[in-house]
């Protein structure tokens, strides 16, 4: 076949390329090029870039020398006006609403996938290729396409995948799907390719200091937008009594326990940021549970949009343990998701991802009550 091939410059897509070569698939390589590193946002206070392990220029380099040593060619594709609108604007504005974004998911889909997909198609490639650790397979007895775990579970990402479409999935290709990171690395071993031994990226590629309000902060500042900044505000127990002062919302996510400022006979939590009111709201651990919630912008993979409430294991955050659950659908693909048992930190903002074993039933966005 001919695939189109996305490549971050990193061991996994490099493996992943590496491994379709070997099947005798003729390859095209991108990469996109989606945030300016040396935008002063992402300097340091000496005016150097942040260090980066994603989406870099150099990895960009890294992935044009992959795409040499194993013989196909390689394309650059600039999308940092699209990034800058789809994914990095939102992490913002998400941040100053009280929530906590997961911007790669957004990204994979909305982005990457969705850029890379089209161009494929006008190319005549009939499968986009991507170094996730997750499965598609066909089901001939519905005639669907359906999105599984990776058979690694310390590596599975099909939490990032739930929004790709039923389009999407029938042209996707995952080939580390059943392989572990050492797998990975040893067919980019194999194959004598640079990155072979290239460290993982932890955080999120334009934050790489991972000080996300800093980043919030440089960014309004570099927008002159900075009266957009929430500023300083009350911490209040559950019960609306004051205990103490904030610098800003934004610094604060659900279930944060360090960095309160708030001395207490028991550890104290942020349970709610409460963006209308601009109080951080904090509690004790056991007031972090919560057995129900909202759910928008759902996406159902394994079927059409059911009628009846749906029982699957639920995740609420990418390292949470999925949970029995009944999920219940709602008008304007919105659903109400009820756990057998409370679950810790439900955290407006994050990805929730509905399972039934192995197979991602579909999936949605955490919202905070009463929000449209």
């Amino acid at each position: 076949m001919k695939i189109a091939v996305a490549m971050s410059g990193g061991v996994d897509s490099s493996a992943a390329a590496a491994i379709l070569q070997e099947q005798g698939h003729d390859l095209v390589g991108f990469t996109m090029q989606l945030w300016n590193q040396r935008r002063g946002i992402s300097m340091d206070e000496n005016g150097e870039p942040l260090p980066s392990r994603c989406c870099s220029l150099d990895d960009v380099y890294d992935a044009r020398r992959v795409a040499e040593e194993l013989g196909f060619p390689f394309y650059v594709l600039n999308l940092e006006k699209e990034f800058e609108r789809d994914v990095v604007q939102p992490f913002i504005n998400s941040y100053l609403d009280g929530e906590t974004p997961i911007p790669c998911v957004a990204c994979n889909s909305r982005l990457k996938f969705a850029s890379l997909d089209k161009l494929a198609i006008s190319l005549g490639c009939e499968k986009v290729a991507t170094g996730h650790y997750a499965r598609v397979e066909f089901d001939e007895a519905t005639h669907r396409y359906r999105l599984l775990r990776g058979r690694d579970p310390n590596k599975d990402q099909s939490y990032f995948l739930w929004e790709l479409t039923r389009e999407q999935l029938s042209r996707a290709l995952f080939p580390l799907g059943e392989m572990s990171k050492p797998d990975a690395r040893e067919a980019a071993r194999r194959n004598d390719l640079a990155v072979a031994e290239k460290k993982e990226s932890q955080e999120i590629c334009f934050v790489p200091d991972g000080d996300y309000a800093g980043f919030i902060d440089r960014y309004l500042a570099a927008e002159q937008q900075t009266d957009r900044l929430p500023g300083a505000g009350e911490i209040v127990n559950a019960r609306g009594k004051v205990l103490g002062a904030h610098t800003g919302i934004h610094r604060y996510t659900v279930g944060q326990r360090r960095g309160i400022g708030i001395s207490d006979a028991r550890p104290l939590y942020v349970l709610n940021v409460d963006a209308a009111h601009n109080q951080v709201v904090v509690g004790y651990d056991d007031e972090l549970a919560s057995e129900e919630f909202t759910a928008a912008g759902v996406n159902w993979i394994a079927f059409d949009n059911p009628p009846e409430p749906v029982r699957a294991e639920v995740r609420v955050r990418y390292r949470h343990t999925a949970a029995p659950a009944t999920i219940t659908p709602l008008p304007n693909n919105r659903a109400h998701v009820k756990f057998d048992e409370p679950q810790r930190a439900i955290t407006p903002g994050q990805a929730t991802v509905f399972y039934r074993g192995e197979e991602v039933v579909g999936g949605g966005w955490i919202v905070k009550n009463g929000k449209p």
